[in-house]
């Protein structure tokens, strides 16, 4: 049951551990009625632990304060993770890398959603910070160049500067995020019902399915030979 101690066994079976070593005995013969009992603890267990853990907020509409970060300040992170940020950036900046799998949701100045993604290959932190300095194809909006450098100004009617498209990243949108640890089962569902929720809001490129580890456990039990069949 991939635990690491004889309590925790105890406790998802629902018995003492006192009485699990009393089951491990040789001379210990259960009554089908203590396995019936032990098998509906264990389940009663399994959907409280579910309840408790399939989702756990860890922020909900934090503000964005983007920062460059790399070596020619290229890329941008949510916020700045230096010595000096404080206690509560730095135990955010903690849960968020601690958290192997989720689900997280970039919102524009209003408080609207933008983007959801999620991960289950790396933590929250990175993906989101990959997900913030993507080129948002959906997204191109009609910009005049300025200069960044130091030039002396010359207003448009001696120096005219022609309207561009212009592909935003999502740095140049987002304002706030919400991020959520869920367990790795459930991921992908949970991010199609938040996309397919938000159709004609999101900047997600394609409409996510439901049931896709179903679809994978199908699909894995077909890959399997049958004895004795050529393979």
């Amino acid at each position: 049951m991939k635990v690491s101690s004889d309590d925790l066994l105890a406790q998802l079976l629902g018995i003492k551990p006192v009485t699990l070593n009393h089951w491990r005995k040789d001379e210990t013969t259960l009554s089908a009625i203590q396995v019936a009992r032990a098998l509906a603890n264990a389940q009663a267990t399994a959907k409280r632990h579910v309840h408790e853990n399939a989702v756990q907020p860890i922020v909900e509409f934090f503000p964005i304060h983007a920062i460059a970060v790399g070596r020619n300040k290229e890329q941008q992170e949510v916020f700045a993770t230096t010595q000096n940020v404080g206690k509560h950036l730095k135990g955010l900046h903690q849960a968020l890398a601690e958290a192997k799998s989720g689900i997280y949701v970039f919102y524009d100045t209003r408080g609207r959603a933008l983007y959801a993604g999620q991960t289950k290959k790396q933590n929250l932190w990175k993906e989101m910070n990959f997900a913030f300095n993507r080129d948002r194809s959906a997204q191109v909006i009609t910009l005049v160049n300025h200069p960044t450098n130091d030039v002396e100004f010359r207003p448009a009617n001696e120096k005219v500067r022609q309207p561009t498209d212009r592909t935003l990243k999502l740095h140049n949108l987002a304002k706030y995020f919400s991020a959520y640890r869920v367990v790795p089962e459930m991921v992908d569902d949970f991010e199609a019902f938040i996309i397919r929720a938000f159709p004609n809001d999101l900047l997600n490129f394609k409409m996510e399915k439901f049931g896709k580890p179903a679809r994978k456990r199908v699909a894995n039990k077909k890959k399997v030979p049958v004895v004795g069949q050529a393979t």
